[in-house]
């Protein structure tokens, strides 16, 4: 399925992300390279909301430019399987070997402001990730690795505690938060 079905076929959870799946929608017809960081204005990212076995835990990442736990994930860097980029991401950010998806579905969907950084010792302007969240599964146990070059640490969180690490308000109430709350509708 391509990332334009899926997001054809993709039921809003809140305003937010029947907002944002219109404007991915207009985007990705409009002709544009989204798939790679050429475009220096907005370009695809795939992220992921791992989850323990009994979907008690969540496992965050403490990210070296926001300074701030998160999520894991990357830019889709031309890989137009989105939920590859998630499950590469996920190995390359945790150090973790067993990852799989708890359903190959979008999960969530967001357009992410970055503000302008240096990465890398080069400038990198403010820009929309394009983002694409899927819900992937692991074993707590495995152990974990940081990625110096991208994050500080790795930890397993509760729910509740992951939402509570990160220090940036938005991420937490409207991103966070949210993809707890549709765990819960799930059953979990």
């Amino acid at each position: 399925m391509t990332l334009l079905e899926a997001l054809e076929g993709y039921q809003p959870w809140n305003e937010q992300e029947e907002r944002d799946r219109a404007v991915l929608l207009g985007l990705l017809g409009s002709g544009q390279d989204l798939w790679t960081r050429e475009n220096l204005t907005a370009h695809l990212t795939a992220s992921a909301w791992v989850v323990n076995p009994d979907r008690s835990r969540v496992l965050m990442a403490y990210h070296n430019i926001y300074d701030s736990w998160s999520w894991l994930g990357g830019h889709a860097d031309g890989e137009q399987d989105l939920l590859s980029v998630a499950l590469r991401e996920v190995k390359e950010e945790s150090g973790l070997t067993a990852v799989r998806p708890v359903r190959e579905d979008l999960f969530s969907l967001e357009i992410l402001t970055v503000d302008g950084h240096e990465k890398r010792g080069a400038y990198v302007p403010s820009h929309l990730h394009l983002n694409v969240t899927y819900l992937l599964e692991a074993e707590d146990g495995q152990s974990l690795r940081n990625k110096p070059d991208e994050n500080q640490a790795v930890a397993w969180f509760g729910r509740e505690e992951a939402v509570a690490a990160s220090s940036e308000p938005w991420f937490r109430e409207r991103i966070y938060r949210k993809l707890n709350e549709k765990l819960a509708a799930l059953g979990w």
